[in-house]
């Protein structure tokens, strides 16, 4: 027999997943919007024997902030994507989990706003703080439903 459609809403912990996976392309496209006519403002040379390093020497750092981020956003988020997907697989739904998912993505998403605006340090510190202990509660709660 052929699986059937979930209904929706049966799978609440993909909003937020997916929420974070269309914000990654935000930040991708925010990214290009900034590099791509910095590279020609500020004639970096892009052969292919320079290094990302050397080409972002000529590029202003508030100019590089949201390509910065973008990385981050393929760095621990990474984990959140594979946790949530346990989560939703051993069918782990209360309002707990799937608010600790929802917050994770708010976080991500404050992050990089103030990442790629102001990139005050210490708040964005704070803030990848707190979105990493939501995540450690996820996988916790994702340890605990394995026992």
């Amino acid at each position: 027999m052929p699986p059937t459609l979930a209904l929706p809403g049966s799978h609440p912990l993909l909003g937020p997943l997916v929420g974070l996976a269309s914000w990654s392309f935000i930040m991708e496209a925010w990214m290009y919007a900034y590099r791509i006519p910095a590279l020609s403002k500020y004639n970096v040379d892009v052969s292919p024997n320079m290094s990302t390093q050397d080409m972002n020497k000529n590029i202003p750092r508030s100019l590089q902030w949201p390509a910065d981020n973008y990385n981050h956003l393929m760095e621990q988020p990474t984990v959140f994507y594979a946790v949530t997907l346990a989560l939703d697989r051993l069918g782990v739904q209360d309002d707990v989990t799937v608010g600790l998912a929802w917050t994770y993505l708010g976080l991500r998403v404050v992050h990089s706003l103030v990442q790629a605006t102001r990139n005050p340090i210490m708040i964005r510190f704070q803030i990848f703080l707190c979105s990493s202990v939501v995540l450690l509660g996820m996988t916790g709660k994702a340890a605990m439903a394995m026992m």
